[in-house]
């Protein structure tokens, strides 16, 4: 019984504490420490399967405020994840640009405008800076640039656009998630049509 009460108690804390580890992340879901986004990170760090120091984009700023919170011991940055740089945006060079959308599909925030066989443009101010459009495309026509007139640290704007970049994440997940079951659903819809024209034949 004693057993069943702390396993309660660690269940109902835990989902708080990936919570607010999530929200010192700084959102960009570029998969940089290992894990497939910010949220993956949090909950392996809040159940023990990863470090505080994975996150090269969050960098010492980061680190130190997950130590804080999780009342643990400063580390330094594991270079093994990558190095920390100051913020950049992905960029189009547009004449080179064939339409193939596979940026488009690596984007986690729909940053990236454009259709298929036509010209695509990054929306700087929604960039993350995740690098994930990058190795896609098959003629290397996007690059990282820095971003310019870039403010000294300041942690309510990083917040705010954490927040920001967060939300884009989540309504692309939702749409995403739509998406396969309108497919599913359109597909179990032809199914039912063609079994009928059998029934009938």
């Amino acid at each position: 019984m004693f057993f069943l009460q702390i396993f309660s108690a660690k269940f109902k804390i835990i989902p708080i504490v990936i919570d607010q580890i999530n929200a010192i992340l700084p959102q960009t879901q570029c998969r940089q420490c290992g894990f497939q986004g910010c949220r993956p990170y949090a909950e392996a760090i809040a159940t023990g399967m990863a470090d505080i120091n994975q996150c090269p984009p969050g960098g010492t700023e980061g680190i130190v405020e997950l130590a804080r919170l999780l009342n643990t011991s400063f580390k330094p940055l594991n270079l093994t994840f990558g190095q920390h740089k100051p913020k950049s945006v992905a960029f189009i060079i547009e004449q080179d640009c064939i339409g193939c959308i596979k940026c488009i599909a690596a984007c986690p925030v729909d940053a990236i405008l454009g259709a298929a066989k036509f010209m695509h443009t990054v929306i700087a101010s929604e960039c993350t800076g995740c690098e994930l459009c990058v190795a896609p495309c098959p003629v290397d026509c996007i690059v990282m640039k820095p971003l310019a007139g870039q403010l000294p640290y300041d942690s309510v704007r990083k917040y705010a656009s954490a927040k920001h970049a967060k939300s884009r994440y989540e309504a692309r997940c939702l749409r995403k998630e739509k998406e396969s079951f309108e497919k599913v659903e359109r597909a179990k819809q032809k199914r039912a049509e063609l079994l009928k024209q059998l029934h009938k034949t």
